[in-house]
């Protein structure tokens, strides 16, 4: 399932009201709505496992309503930590897009070979029973991850703790990439942020 854009037509809103009037509790309660993000939130939570949510649903849990459909995680490359999350995935009903067993992504020698012959920067994971949410794991850490945690917002939906990179994280990341879906993200973010300081 997806996450929904509010349906009022776009020159009939005023952006910057609506952004001051969300509350989080509101954009955590659209994640939340949607059963896969949820189910996947909670299997991370129950193995312990260090994380923290970048890309689409980020953004949404900052306070713009997007779509997306994947779910874009940094997971800290600490060995065990990394084998709770996959083993939590796999459980789920997640499995690799690449012909190579999940828990091969808790091998740093295997992710290095990956970077450096194939140019990885993801582990894709899909699963038959939930097709339309794709999760993308970094294989690389693409900031501090103790700082960037330290950084980062952590939320509860109801009862199952979140943690999402902060604005300035997702706007540094989505800088690098620079896909035209990443500058309006960018653009929203730092609106978000503006109202946030009460600039």
């Amino acid at each position: 399932m997806r996450a929904a854009a509010a349906g009022a037509a776009a020159h009939a809103r005023n952006p910057a009201s609506e952004r001051a009037a969300w509350s989080c509790a509101t954009c955590y309660a659209r994640v939340m709505s949607l059963g896969d993000f949820g189910a996947i939130f909670e299997a991370l939570a129950g193995a312990n496992v260090r994380y923290l949510v970048v890309g689409g649903v980020a953004v949404v849990l900052h306070g713009h309503t997007r779509f997306t459909s994947d779910v874009d995680l940094v997971v800290e490359l600490e060995s065990a930590n990394v084998r709770r999350a996959m083993e939590a995935l796999v459980a789920l009903g997640y499995r690799p897009r690449a012909p190579v067993p999940a828990l091969d992504f808790a091998d740093a020698g295997k992710r290095r070979a990956w970077i450096d012959e194939k140019n990885l920067t993801v582990f894709s994971l899909w699963s038959p029973a939930r097709p339309a949410t794709e999760i993308d794991v970094f294989v690389e850490e693409p900031f501090d991850f103790a700082e960037a945690h330290a950084r980062a917002i952590h939320v509860d939906l109801d009862g199952v703790p979140v943690s999402a990179a902060s604005i300035d994280d997702l706007v540094a990341l989505k800088r690098r990439v620079a896909r035209p879906k990443d500058l309006d993200d960018i653009a929203e973010l730092l609106a978000i942020q503006q109202v946030r300081d009460g600039r």
